[in-house]
């Protein structure tokens, strides 16, 4: 049983520049999504986390290949082979390129440029060489043009609507020396397309400009041009001669140059969308209330960290600046354009598609806060978000759950938003001024968060949301707030079972530490599970209390990347055997039963802490009893899994010996109390293993 590799990880660290990383994660993005999460992997994250098991593309952007050896050469590089060889996928453009060749000759004779000498990858068994055409400089444009690459369309498996050749951005990268000799006498290399004009630099009869290697079990595909380069990312030059007639050829054979590189994503086994999923703009966030009065009574406790400026109110926090604004009030756009940087303005101005910045500028971007003190949100004002039918619902099921009384009355809800976990832990002044039972939740995150280097694939259809907890530091001690994760769990589970009749018969499980899964319904004949849920919890400490700002996201309604609720709703149906179908899950019903299943659950654990009662409800959802697992930070001690310490929440696991076939073990009467935060449980290969 193998999870899904969702992940497409593109390398931002040294080496790299900032506009080949944005326009990495911007193409891949509108290409990819749903199906996956493109995001950056800092060179940190690559030399010391295990991210390859959850990697289904690595890439290395355009930049400086001299940077990517100076990091990488020896550890990363191994890791790097080691993934590719045993079935990963490589892309590098450009200097990724050149880095992902047996050999690098970069402007050869120049001394101010010239760079000579092997590379360890060596996915291509060859030499890259370049600039194939001259003009290059650092950190400038003077050296780019749009140059015409011709397909050889008899290497993809499905050509149709593939280009003879189209125009890419260019900018001093390389060709693939004698590649053609090196298909013909193996099957390792493929020509995918060649430069169509003259070269400056020698290259053989064929004047490679993209190839394709099999790499052991994997596979790599290299570039010398940029066929990411949008045309929309890229600004008028005015000291560049001839740089807007770049950008208009780009403009002309967009549509060309995104099916080549769609085609190039299929060859190395990603599933690509039909249509470019338009990476969206952050939308307008509106705060309401169950009971109106209290979003101005919230407004008057901000008021010593709001400021006005023109007779607009505003709240600047740690990371984003709020611009609160009334219903019927009016927003300048030229205004809005000033207030922003430089750098994104100029995007925002530019013609065709809009251009959100995928990788720095969001924090740039100020948030439009839409108070409503008289009446909650029109349906067409938040066409995703029915907050009549929100309120009703938490009405609905505080009468089952009576201990559910304040939690979801106060909400913030955005179409597209950063990242609701963010939002609030990123922004302390805000976060400090808000009550436990505070919500924010979205339709959409454009830079979600996941624990650790993970993401959570958050497409239309998931239910978005976080809540502030401000947990008593008096507590901590008895009433550790690690649990507060399990509690989560629980809660989405016992939400998901009793959202109403007929769905208690979902096959739902919690994995430790803080995922939620449910059988595959694609695999009805196997006990298979799959990901359907995950949790983050961030804290931080201000005025005697643990501020927890606890971020969750489930996939409800939308069947990509994995699974959905929605999905499961046949099985359940069939278990219960119910001749008529369920209803399909509806956002805000399901979040206003998961803010009541929550705050009944904490005010429990605040009573009487992680008792029995709950323990046993936990066992009754999870995945693990008795679960047979490697302790890799204990030299790979077997072990079987027992359950989780009520004091402070570790997962407990006995010694056992013997080879665990047709139950044959033996526990040894050692115990291992493993702490979640220092530790992963990879459930698929049975293995517990430590973070770095």
């Amino acid at each position: 049983m193998a999870s899904r590799k969702l992940n497409v990880l593109v390398y931002t660290g040294t080496g790299s520049t900032i506009e080949s990383v944005r326009h990495c994660i911007y193409s891949l993005r509108r290409l990819l999504g749903p199906n996956y999460a493109v995001n950056p992997l800092t060179e940190s994250a690559l030399l010391k986390e295990p991210w390859a098991p959850t990697c289904a593309l690595l890439v290395f952007p355009g930049g400086a290949d001299l940077g990517y050896c100076r990091v990488l050469n020896g550890p990363g590089n191994r890791v790097i082979a080691q993934y590719v060889r045993r079935g990963g996928a490589y892309l590098g453009f450009c200097a990724g390129g050149y880095y992902g060749s047996r050999r690098c000759e970069f402007e050869v004779g120049n001394p101010a440029l010239e760079v000579v000498g092997s590379r360890e990858l060596a996915f291509f068994p060859g030499t890259c060489r370049g600039g194939a055409f001259k003009g290059f400089e650092y950190h400038s444009e003077n050296g780019a043009r749009a140059a015409t690459i011709s397909v050889s369309k008899g290497v993809f498996d499905d050509a149709e609507g593939l280009p003879d050749d189209f125009r890419c951005y260019y900018n001093g990268g390389g060709v693939f020396v004698d590649a053609d000799k090196l298909a013909s006498a193996s099957t390792t290399v493929q020509i995918l397309a060649e430069y169509a004009g003259e070269l400056d630099v020698e290259s053989g009869a064929a004047k490679a400009a993209v190839v394709y290697c099999k790499v052991g079990e994997g596979c790599a595909i290299l570039t010398g041009p940029h066929p990411e380069f949008d045309a929309v990312n890229l600004s008028h030059q005015s000291d560049v001669p001839g740089y807007d007639e770049l950008i208009e050829a780009l403009k002309a054979d967009e549509d060309a140059r995104a099916s080549f590189l769609k085609a190039c994503l299929s060859k190395l086994g990603l599933e690509v969308s039909q249509s470019a999923t338009p990476v969206p703009s952050l939308s307008k966030v509106h705060l309401s209330s169950l009971h109106h009065t209290e979003v101005g009574e919230l407004l008057s406790s901000l008021t010593e960290i709001i400021t006005k400026d023109g007779g607009e109110e505003y709240i600047k926090g740690s990371n984003d600046l709020f611009h609160l604004e009334k219903p019927d009030s009016k927003w300048s756009l030229t205004e809005l354009s000033e207030a922003l940087s430089d750098e994104f303005a100029a995007s925002q101005k530019k013609t065709g598609r809009g251009s959100p910045d995928p990788t720095a500028d969001y924090a740039h971007v100020i948030k439009r806060v839409v108070a409503h003190e008289d009446a909650w949100p029109e349906p067409k004002e938040t066409p995703y978000f029915n907050h009549a039918v929100y309120y009703s619902s938490l009405r609905e099921f505080r009468e089952k759950d009576e201990e559910a009384e304040t939690w979801g009355d106060m909400l913030m809800y955005g179409e597209v938003l950063t990242s609701t976990n963010t939002l609030l832990e990123k922004n302390h002044n805000l976060l400090s001024h808000l009550p436990t039972g505070f919500a924010i939740a979205a339709t959409t995150q454009v830079a979600g968060r996941g624990r650790g280097a993970n993401v959570w694939v958050a497409p239309p259809g998931s239910l978005l949301f976080s809540i502030v907890i401000n947990h008593p530091a008096h507590l901590a001690t008895t009433r550790p707030i690690v649990f507060i994760q399990y509690l989560a769990a629980l809660a989405t589970v016992e939400a998901v079972k009793s959202y109403g009749d007929g769905y208690a018969d979902l096959p739902i499980k919690i994995k430790w530490p803080n995922d939620v899964y449910v059988r595959d319904p694609k695999k009805p004949s196997e006990v298979a599970y799959v990901k359907i849920a995950g949790i983050l919890a961030n804290c931080a400490y201000a005025a005697g209390n643990y501020q927890v700002v606890l971020g969750i996201g489930i996939n409800t309604n939308n069947a990509r990347p994995t699974t959905s609720l929605d999905a499961l709703l046949p099985l359940a149906a069939a278990a219960a055997g119910r001749s008529k179908p369920l209803e399909p899950f509806r956002i805000e019903r399901l979040l206003a039963r998961m803010l009541t299943r929550l705050e009944v659950l904490y005010g429990e654990f605040c009573r009487d802490g992680f008792s029995r009662g709950l323990e046993g409800r936990y066992y009754q959802h999870w995945l693990h009893t008795n679960q047979l697992v490697t302790l890799e930070a204990e030299g790979g001690v077997r072990a079987r899994v027992v359950g989780i310490t009520r004091d402070w929440g570790m997962l407990m696991a006995e010694e056992v010996a013997g080879d665990g076939i047709n139950g044959a073990v033996r526990a040894t009467g050692k115990v291992w109390a493993l702490q979640s935060d220092e530790n992963s449980f990879d459930f698929w290969r049975g293995l517990v293993k430590r973070k770095i």
